[in-house]
């Protein structure tokens, strides 16, 4: 897991320290402008968005790649350029392909095997899904929507080992192993786009001439989403369908000083000091850098070949140049949510409870909505007293550990939606000698967030009016195994986290129980499935260099 910090320890228990919100960060010459823009920015000043997730419709020649493949994404640098970020935009682009998707533009078989593993292989590979809480045994689970996802990149089989024989009795023989497994879905995505506007109608009309400019190269929308970031007037926050408060914390890049990189993370102009909460080594997110365990975060390489381009054989070994640098690996799950079903399945354990239990008069259907996720309604945080004070400019705090404040879950209860995704020092067993060591430790697992809602905002929280309305989940890391695919497996589907025993991430797992510990009894409700996954896949986001690369094939 890595526990201790590549950076030396800070003081213990660093809640004194102020950290109420996220520093502005960005990125220093010449890295700004050789990274994507969604890296450093989500774009706030752009509310409008639309996702366009495209295919390459034609067929893979028999031998190598042909050339030319990558004449589509040239068409595409003119009608959609993409922003990079080295500053603000009237309206900014961003582009990510997954492993068939690359395959398709050409790049060769080497370059593909150097990506890695949980990439090569997509979500929908047999394993990967039963890690993800998809698919076990062979049966979708409820959480994923009924007949199965509709999207994914459908990346091909594939098993190098040599085939294992066992041997029958009358001579016969047969395979010792099934072949590994892929599901298929039934629409295939080659790239996805992301287009971001001011005006909900502009950003329209961009993604029609988008559409237009890459008709001529068989290179089609096979699905959209309408995106959203409208700010909440009352609280200037972003809020999701079911109503809270979105996107409130976040990693925090900085350069370890052992690095030799000091100055590529930089705010106000200066070298980013390492928050003491959620500071992370640019490694985790970007690859090519420094990462939690001292190391280069590998990246996919390609032979040098001559080929006119702007990729450096910086940390690449000699004859070859590094793909990866300044890129990421961007998760997407697209995440239907029915709010009716949450709030009104929430206000009928309400009402059980306090059948049963009439002196319970302050449970409602939002003070047990507000202990599924953790925060209240506004995003501020539950701790024993109630909620934790707002910190400056009157927004979330944000600066905090569990095991000071809120050691045995008695404000936000141990299982809910941000304690799982993001435990913090939660899990040390003693206080205080572990805490910095499991803050330092759950940091190692940090992802960054893109992701925006689609569809309808809903009138009535408690009316099912049928309409498709969700959050595409967008995340950034580094290492898609150890990062994404360890919070989703290790924290948000262990039934044993924590302290407790059979119980999942009520917001986003499963149908189960869900513990709320209280003075001096504990209370236990029963959650529905209020999100399913529609569809999902691991991309690889370029920068602009290999972008380039990738469009003179």
């Amino acid at each position: 897991m890595g526990a201790g910090s590549v950076t030396g320890q800070p003081p213990s228990q660093p809640s004194a320290l102020p950290s109420n919100q996220p520093p502005s960060w960005k990125l220093a010459p010449p890295h700004d402008a050789q990274t994507q823009g969604i890296v450093v920015s989500g774009f706030v000043d752009l509310p409008s968005a639309q996702a366009l997730f495209l295919m390459c419709d034609w067929l893979d020649p028999p031998a190598a790649a042909a050339a030319g493949k990558g004449a589509w994404l040239q068409v595409l640098t003119t009608v959609a350029p993409i922003t990079d970020s080295d500053g603000k935009d009237e309206r900014a682009a961003s582009i990510a392909f997954t492993w068939t998707g690359l395959q398709k533009s050409g790049l060769d078989a080497n370059a593909l095997a150097s990506f890695s593993a949980p990439f090569r292989e997509g979500m929908y590979q047999e394993d990967r899904l039963r890690r993800l809480g998809d698919r076990i045994k062979g049966k979708w689970q409820d959480t994923v929507i009924g007949g199965g996802p509709q999207w994914s990149g459908n990346a091909p089989v594939k098993d190098d080992r040599p085939p294992a024989i066992v041997r029958l009795p009358g001579g016969k023989t047969a395979p010792a192993r099934e072949a590994p497994r892929q599901v298929t879905t039934p629409v295939t995505v080659h790239a996805l786009l992301l287009l971001y506007h001011q005006d909900v109608d502009k950003v329209q009309v961009w993604a029609d001439e988008v559409a237009a400019a890459l008709a001529p190269h068989n290179v089609k929308i096979v699905h959209r989403l309408a995106l959203d970031l409208h700010l909440d007037k009352k609280k200037n926050v972003p809020r999701e369908h079911f109503g809270f408060a979105d996107g409130l914390s976040q990693p925090i890049p900085f350069d370890t000083p052992d690095s030799g990189e000091v100055g590529t993370v930089v705010v106000n102009g200066k070298p980013a000091p390492r928050d003491p909460w959620h500071g992370v080594p640019l490694g985790e997110i970007l690859l090519g850098h420094t990462n939690a365990h001292a190391e280069k975060s590998p990246g996919p390489l390609v032979l040098d070949d001559g080929r006119q381009h702007d990729l450096t054989p910086q940390g690449a070994p000699e004859g070859f140049l590094n793909l990866g640098l300044n890129g990421s690996y961007m998760v997407v799950r697209e995440l239907r949510q029915y709010v009716g079903e949450f709030w009104k399945s929430l206000e009928e354990n309400a009402q059980r409870i306090r059948a049963h239990d009439p002196s319970a008069t302050y449970v409602t259907a939002e003070w047990l909505a507000e202990r599924v996720v953790g925060r209240g309604l506004d995003g501020d945080m539950l701790c024993p007293a109630g909620k934790r004070p707002p910190g400056p400019d009157n927004l979330p705090d944000n600066a905090f550990g569990y095991i000071k404040d809120d050691r045995y879950g008695q404000g936000c209860p141990m299982g809910s939606h941000v304690r799982r995704s993001n435990p913090r020092d939660g899990l040390a067993k003693d206080h205080p000698a572990a805490a910095q060591t499991l803050l330092d430790a759950a940091n190692n697992h940090r992802i960054l967030r893109r992701g925006r809602k689609f569809g309808p905002p809903p009138k009535d929280r408690q009316d099912d009016d049928g309409a498709e309305r969700g959050l595409l989940f967008i995340c950034l890391n580094a290492d898609i195994a150890r990062q994404f695919e360890f919070v989703q497996q290790t924290w948000i589907l262990n039934k044993n986290f924590a302290t407790l025993y059979d119980e999942t991430d009520p917001l986003v797992g499963p149908k189960g129980g869900f513990t709320i510990g209280e003075q001096p009894l504990r209370r236990i409700v029963d959650v529905a499935t209020f999100i399913q996954s529609a569809g999902g896949e691991y991309f690889f986001l370029p920068s602009l260099p290999a972008l380039k690369y990738l469009a003179s094939l």
